[in-house]
């Protein structure tokens, strides 16, 4: 969220610095991306609690390289950060999985989402009051933030060697009786696992609501702050309120993760379809609003350019809120469909989610550095319609496989 206004002044500091927040955040995506497919295989081989402390220590290694102004470190990093994510990030999906059943799933992966995004709140508290009165972030103020960073992410790496380490592995669901388990944790079969899954329908229409997922993730955590930071109807500081934007795009995945989450049992009983129009609903205003309160050209420099209304403070936080909420609502129910439908296959399902989520980021990112803010948000909008109805249809149609086996089962107990 920082990132673009961090090295905005950087290069001032530093003339040989060529640095953009923009690219760095496509590189990350892409590697990201291309990397998912190699991360089941590696999981399966280490298993996920080494593959989410590999994947943590390069989440350290990128916020190291802000201490240096150097573009090769920082696109090094942004690299080396893509694949470390792809092996975090999945890994993450595994060991949730593995250590949850259908009944905890839902609640399990809400308790994560909320726990999340609380680094939203107190990670940004910290940076408002860092960044308040500040036109540009000096190198004091980036070494004092960047530190406080790096100590944090260092200690959760040490937290991390505290999870237990699970028996339980995926397995295929191919239903291939020949696989011994020996030749299921092969990475050739890991691999095809994937290919499998992206073949199959239902895998197909979700890739649709995945690719949304990515493109609003790139706009609330990298192009949101930017533009906010950029409106200078909003005073010379703006920079201070990237901060409290992010606090409260984290209030609105902490309540969204927790409602959601914590109260699955309730909320899955009227399916998870209602949820997702939910946070359609609440992305589809946002975007409205965001379209007529910020200057069209808030992604690309600083300008005073002014908006279709009086550029509002307070609405842009309002806005930043229903970004957040509108995320944790559909993050959460794709965590819970994807427990669900692939239990028993967990890794390549998470690595499929994440490799097209990092895709469409990666695009989101590349284009941000060009296009205004209305076109990107028309961008939003048609990704959001289609990627809302697909996730609608695959579950509709477990709705009534589920409905079909329970017929079934109550005739067989007649």
């Amino acid at each position: 969220m920082i990132q673009n206004i961090v090295i905005t002044s950087m290069k001032e500091q530093h003339p040989n610095y060529h640095g953009n927040g923009y690219i760095s955040l496509a590189i990350v995506y892409a590697v990201f991306a291309l990397s998912n497919w190699l991360a089941p295989s590696i999981i399966i081989a280490i298993g996920p609690k080494v593959s989410m402390l590999l994947g943590g220590i390069s989440y350290s290694l990128f916020i190291a390289n802000f201490f240096f102004a150097e573009t090769w470190a920082l696109y090094l990093a942004s690299t080396i950060i893509g694949f470390g994510a792809s092996l975090f990030w999945t890994g993450q999906g595994n060991f949730l999985t593995i250590n949850s059943d259908s009944d905890t799933m839902s609640r399990n992966s809400g308790v994560f989402w909320a726990l999340l995004q609380c680094s939203l709140l107190f990670g940004n508290i910290f940076v408002y009051f860092k960044f308040q009165g500040k036109s540009e972030i000096d190198k004091e103020t980036r070494f004092v933030v960047f530190g406080v960073l790096l100590g944090v992410s260092l200690a959760g790496l040490a937290l991390m060697c505290c999870l237990r380490s699970s028996k339980r592995r995926s397995v295929t669901v191919t239903e291939n009786s020949s696989s011994s388990p020996e030749s299921s944790s092969t990475v050739i079969t890991e691999f095809k696992k994937a290919v499998f899954l992206l073949k199959t329908k239902k895998m197909f229409l979700l890739a649709i609501t995945f690719l949304y997922t990515g493109f609003e993730l790139s706009f609330f955590s990298g192009v949101y702050g930017t533009c906010i930071g950029f409106t200078k109807r909003f005073g010379s500081d703006a920079a201070k309120y990237v901060g409290i934007s992010g606090i409260c795009i984290g209030a609105g995945e902490i309540i969204g993760g927790a409602v959601f989450g914590l109260l699955g049992k309730k909320t899955n009983k009227y399916g998870r379809d209602p949820v997702i129009l939910l946070g359609y609903v609440f992305h589809m205003v946002t975007f409205f609003l965001v379209f007529i309160n910020l200057p069209a050209k808030a992604p690309l420099h600083e300008t005073m350019q002014p908006a279709f209304i009086n550029s509002s403070v307070a609405l842009a936080m309002f806005c930043a809120f229903g970004l957040g909420f509108g995320d944790a609502c559909y993050n959460t129910q794709i965590y819970s469909i994807l427990g669900s439908i692939y239990s028993e296959d967990s890794a390549p399902a998470f690595a499929l989610f994440k490799f097209f989520q990092s895709i469409a980021a990666a695009i989101a990112f590349f284009y941000s550095s060009a296009l205004e803010l209305p076109y990107q948000l028309f961008i939003l909008v048609i990704f959001g319609t289609l990627g809302t109805f697909t996730f609608w249809m695959v579950e509709w149609s477990e709705y009534s496989k589920l409905a079909k086996e329970k017929a079934v089962e109550a005739k067989y107990k007649k």
